[in-house]
């Protein structure tokens, strides 16, 4: 049985983030996720920033990656690739659609990983529940069929601020945008005993995040649907918000700034996850025009979380 497609090709650095920017803007076919990596790693030469040496510039080919949650159709995907290939003057090789088998993508990426310490909380499977260090807050999330373990500094950036932020017994109305396995929406259930409304576009992620609750002993604490950006009434009846957590792409950041203002309370706080350290101005520029300041940030490897306030 397979429910996720996926899609790949490389693409010369240079035109790497116009191809990805151009899939995850696509209408149809609907994307779930889009990533970028070096398709050598360790073969390409760093360039320098202004201000590091930064991995993200390094030249050579990238590899894009695209998930989709059905078959998309291979002549409206050529379609849009030959667009972008005109665009830039770039061509991208190894074009390949194919299936994901359901235990393999995250399952098999997960095989010999070891716990996550971020903050107050202890990321771990069932297997490493015993290695649990003494105060720490548990967070079990074994390998499925969604992304979010806690392995990646996107996350665990994020549950660091959640450590920082949320108050045991504090009243607090929160929402995690792009839940995946619902990891950052049970550690602030966790912490605060309150109800957390979770959401993803993709209807598997919810279903993963509703059994990650129920293992975790907060399934009455957290409400998980299926929604893109706000366009769920459920998100919009709850408004407007403590706190909200998305830890998603740089680009949709940017789509859903005007979202985030509208349903964000005075004063209340803003997580952003999911963005290069080359995508940090354009996110935080989206988020200023909206008023919402930056407080803080949180550099982890090539990514930055950012703490923002309305």
């Amino acid at each position: 049985m397979t429910s996720l497609w996926k899609l790949s090709f490389a693409v010369p650095h240079e035109a790497a983030e116009t191809f990805s920017d151009a899939l995850e803007a696509a209408i149809w076919p609907e994307v779930l996720a889009v990533s970028m990596t070096e398709a050598e790693p360790g073969t390409s030469p760093l360039v320098q920033t202004a201000s590091e040496w930064n991995e993200v510039e390094a030249h050579g080919d990238w590899r894009i990656e695209a998930l989709y949650a059905e078959a998309p159709e291979e002549e409206t995907l050529r379609e849009l690739i030959t667009r972008v290939e005109q665009e830039t003057g770039a061509t991208a090789e190894g074009f390949r659609i194919e299936p994901v088998p359901d235990e393999d993508w995250v399952t098999r990426s997960l095989e010999g990983l070891d716990p996550v310490r971020a903050g107050r909380f202890f990321v771990h499977g069932s297997h490493d529940a015993e290695k649990r260090p003494a105060g720490a807050i548990p967070l079990l999330v074994d390998a499925g069929q969604a992304f979010g373990t806690g392995h990646h500094e996107t996350t665990a950036g994020c549950l660091e601020y959640i450590s920082e932020l949320v108050k045991p017994g504090v009243p607090l109305n929160a929402l995690d945008i792009g839940t995946g396995t619902g990891v950052l929406a049970i550690a602030i259930a966790k912490l605060a005993r309150v109800n957390v409304l979770a959401s993803d576009i993709d209807p598997v992620a919810v279903k993963v995040t509703r059994a990650n609750a129920r293992a975790n002993g907060v399934a009455p604490f957290v409400s998980a649907v299926t929604a893109k950006g706000f366009g769920h009434q459920a998100l919009r009846a709850r408004a407007p918000y403590d706190l909200i957590v998305a830890n998603i792409l740089a680009r949709p950041l940017v789509s859903l700034a005007p979202s985030f203002r509208a349903n964000l309370r005075s004063g209340g706080t803003l997580i952003l996850s999911g963005t290069l350290r080359t995508q940090e101005a354009m996110v935080r520029s989206a988020m200023a025009l909206q008023g919402l300041k930056l407080v803080s940030r949180k550099p982890k490897g090539d990514w930055v979380t950012l703490r923002m306030e309305g």
